[in-house]
């Protein structure tokens, strides 16, 4: 049996997160309001035009570009980096810590991410996961949050920090509590990043994340 990492939209869509998934035993991506994730058991990527209606993408990811299903049109890709945190989540100060964000904030959320463009972010993918933020002057400035999840693993994406705000350790402080929380169920956190992103790297590998593997994230649309 295979890393539970290694085919992570399957695996994930397939068990502990079916709710968000659209798709049937060929293929799921994650409902087109929620993300645009996909994946199959297998390498047969026939099952996923279905899945593509007219002015909607799928993303998948994995070691290398697939052949481009048929119905679909590759639509880019970019090389990314998967990093597992090793070892125990470092433990972050009560002062400063983000709260819990709810519907309520969705559309702050929503604002904050198109602004710095995180990933894919839809008006329902706070419903996804459990995300954190940060307000200052009672404006949004920085949030956090959890995305996909296997067997063992749950991802932190969705991190971003509003450019008025950068600087001051907002990100580091909810990846902190995140991943406490997420270790703290028994699991090991991990994430996405791309290798041109120096930056956020080196940050992450500050706060005990270590690349596992390379990756390709490719985007596909209708034909």
């Amino acid at each position: 049996m295979g890393h539970p990492l290694d085919d992570l939209v399957w695996n994930a869509l397939s068990t502990r997160q079916r709710r968000w998934a659209v798709g049937d035993a060929r293929a799921l991506r994650l409902h087109p309001e929620i993300g645009i994730f996909a994946g199959t058991p297998g390498d047969d990527r026939e099952g996923l035009a279905a899945l593509v209606q007219p002015g909607t993408e799928i993303a998948l990811l994995g070691p290398v570009t697939p052949p481009t299903p048929r119905g679909l049109v590759r639509l880019g890709g970019r090389a990314c980096l998967q990093m597992v945190m090793e070892g125990a989540a470092p433990v972050i100060a009560a002062p400063g810590a983000g709260t819990l964000l709810a519907a309520a904030d969705a559309p702050d959320m929503l604002a904050l991410a198109r602004l710095t463009e995180p990933g894919p972010f839809f008006a329902r993918t706070p419903e996804f996961g459990r995300f954190l933020g940060i307000r200052s002057g009672g404006r949004l400035v920085a949030m956090a949050g959890t995305r996909l999840r296997t067997d063992g693993f749950t991802e932190i994406s969705g991190v971003c920090t509003h450019p008025d705000a950068r600087g001051q350790g907002f990100a580091q402080r909810l990846m902190r509590q995140l991943a406490a929380g997420i270790e703290a169920e028994g699991e090991r956190a991990f994430l996405h990043v791309y290798p041109e992103n120096g930056r956020a790297i080196r940050l992450y590998e500050a706060l005990g994340f270590r690349i596992r593997t390379a990756l390709m994230l490719d985007r596909f649309g209708r034909a």
